[in-house]
């Protein structure tokens, strides 16, 4: 199946790449016209403009948009709708706020364009493990894209059915899932976003208090790559962001090369907006969000290990408090 993808940074390139290791033809833009001459050396074609990526997808074209939420992918789904026809596709695999798409798929609805979101993790390692994806758009055209979210999803490897699901025949153990209507995919995205601030907040304080514990009072020597480790073999806590960070703590046990700065991408702060709206309480969800907030003015041994998880499952790097 063809398909164009606008942003090859750390996530769109490496889906562009799993997508063309597995048969689809590839258009790309970048304005960094060296990303885009890289991935045309290794298959893809590449253009020099919106327009020109336009003209070269085939009708109907389905275009996905892979760049920083916000007024990049606003300004880049604007452009694209200027361009494309009535059938065409957009696609913001990014991680935008699900009421902006609510509010485009209605905009592209009057001239006859498909919208549809999807939310995205996998971070730099989805090139092999694949991606995890929750989807909002029509039923129609999701089921029209099933090429490519099943290549791109990660299957079902080797994890074993949950009880009662052995003959199910849908996508979720797939790893992607048509969640509902625009906007769905973002929404279940952004809790999902949110759930991750918390489970990284818990791993990073416990490790913490772990780290606090050697002092001459409790007489302890703790080996934190050790800890994290066993922890992984059949603890009920094990999960991939542990396994990242038994990665950071064997590779640097004090974590001196983090400062311990933890950025919010947005959806833990749309989350906890969320959950305001519905009167939902979100206790620990919120106390995540604030604790990355409070990192930007101090710093502890749990923010460390925040910021060495968020390295190493998504490539982010440190950003001065304030920066």
């Amino acid at each position: 199946m063809q398909m164009g993808m606008i942003g090859l940074g750390r996530m769109g390139g490496n889906m562009a790449r799993r997508l063309m290791r597995n048969g689809h033809n590839m258009v790309v833009y970048d304005r960094s016209p060296e990303s885009v001459n890289e991935l045309a050396k290794e298959g893809a074609t590449g253009a020099k403009s919106l327009a020109d990526f336009v003209s070269k997808l085939k009708k109907p074209r389905a275009a996905w948009v892979m760049v920083p939420c916000g007024a990049p992918t606003e300004n880049t789904v604007q452009e694209l709708a200027g361009l494309m026809d009535e059938g065409d596709i957009i696609i913001d695999g990014g991680n935008s706020m699900f009421k902006d798409d609510i509010r485009r798929s209605k905009g592209l609805c009057e001239k006859g364009i498909h919208y549809v979101d999807v939310g995205t993790s996998g971070g730099v390692w989805g090139i092999d493990r694949g991606y995890c994806m929750m989807i909002g758009g029509e039923t129609e055209i999701v089921q029209h894209l099933d090429p490519i979210f099943k290549t791109l999803g990660p299957g079902k490897g080797d994890i074993e059915d949950t009880p009662g699901r052995e003959n199910d025949k849908g996508t979720s153990q797939q790893g992607y899932l048509h969640c509902g209507p625009a906007g769905a995919g973002h929404f279940v995205k952004m809790v999902h976003n949110g759930i991750e601030y918390g489970l990284m907040q818990a791993y990073g304080e416990g490790l913490d208090i772990i780290k606090n514990a050697q002092t001459e009072e409790y007489n302890y020597d703790f080996n934190m790559a050790d800890i994290a480790e066993v922890w992984r073999r059949g603890s009920v806590i094990g999960s991939w962001l542990l396994d990242l960070t038994a990665i950071a703590l064997m590779e640097s046990p004090n974590l001196s090369e983090y400062t311990g700065v933890v950025s919010d991408s947005g959806e833990g702060r749309w989350t906890v907006m969320a959950a305001v709206e519905q009167a939902t309480p979100a206790d620990i969800l919120t106390a995540a969000l604030f604790t990355r907030f409070r990192s930007r003015q101090e710093h502890t041994y749990a923010e460390k290990v925040l910021s060495a998880m968020r390295m190493k499952f998504g490539g982010h790097i440190e950003r001065a408090a304030g920066g």
